[in-house]
């Protein structure tokens, strides 16, 4: 059966873009994966919806007035999850991340390799990062590898993949931003993360709404909220299964 994988894409006010994004998804890159594109317009007041719509989007999903991106992201995973998808595949709508290399980001959970995958542009080759925002992505990616003790190399990253598992427990706390408060609440709950190399182009056309004026306090402020909210370790079929069949093992041998 092949497996259903839903391509969700935040947007405001990205009616430049968003064509390009859609048509680049590479939808008959694997003939055991069935791709649906999904738009969360989060309010926009250009022509996003319709340029999406001519691009081929199978779906839009519209806020009556702009929410923020968090609130966005949340919506794509409740909806990827709702269309029945396997897999759930997030990607910013303004052509900074490779659509091509979605089949790629897959991959590991397809193969059960991991939970939550992300696209990371250090790992991979990156063009036209300013050296603040450099600067910052470094910042807030060591913050989340000091709070999960865990190496990370792009916390930031706008092109993400998620198990059904993951569509179904992750939480995102607020509706700003959703970066490093997902990546903090998934790996805490015990899934299984997973970065692979990426090519990144800065935008060329429209413009970031994120101001770090507005982004640090706010993002600052979330993190620790999340990271003072109890969390409850995910037990997953897979997991499960696996540990079934390492105690099986464990007991033939005893039996020896």
């Amino acid at each position: 059966m092949k497996k259903h994988v839903v391509v969700f894409i935040p947007a405001y006010n990205e009616e430049k873009t968003i064509g390009e994004v859609i048509s680049r998804i590479p939808r008959d890159a694997n003939p055991q994966v069935f791709i649906e594109v999904l738009v969360i317009n989060d309010g926009s007041l250009d022509h996003t919806v319709a340029v999406a719509k001519k691009a081929g989007a199978d779906a839009v999903h519209s806020f009556e007035r702009n929410k923020g991106l968090g609130a966005a992201v949340r919506q794509g995973l409740v909806e990827g999850y709702k269309r029945g998808a396997d897999i759930a595949v997030m990607i910013d709508a303004d052509c900074e991340y490779p659509p091509e290399q979605i089949p790629e980001l897959i991959q590991p959970i397809i193969q059960n390799q991991a939970d939550y995958v992300m696209g990371s542009r250090f790992l991979g080759k990156m063009k036209g990062m300013r050296l603040h925002r450099r600067l910052g992505n470094y910042v807030f990616t060591f913050i989340q590898t000091l709070l999960l003790r865990k190496w990370i190399y792009d916390g930031q990253s706008g092109m993400r993949a998620f198990s059904r598992e993951v569509m179904e427990h992750a939480e995102i706390i607020h509706d700003y931003n959703y970066a490093q408060v997902l990546t903090l609440n998934i790996v805490r709950k015990g899934f299984r993360m997973k970065e692979i190399p990426i090519h990144y182009q800065v935008r060329t056309q429209g413009q970031s709404f994120i101001t770090f004026k507005a982004y640090i306090p706010k993002v600052c402020k979330a993190i620790v909220k999340e990271m003072l909210r109890p969390v409850n370790k995910v037990g997953l079929p897979q997991n499960k299964s696996e540990k079934v069949r390492n105690e099986t093992k464990f007991k033939s041998s005893s039996q020896l």
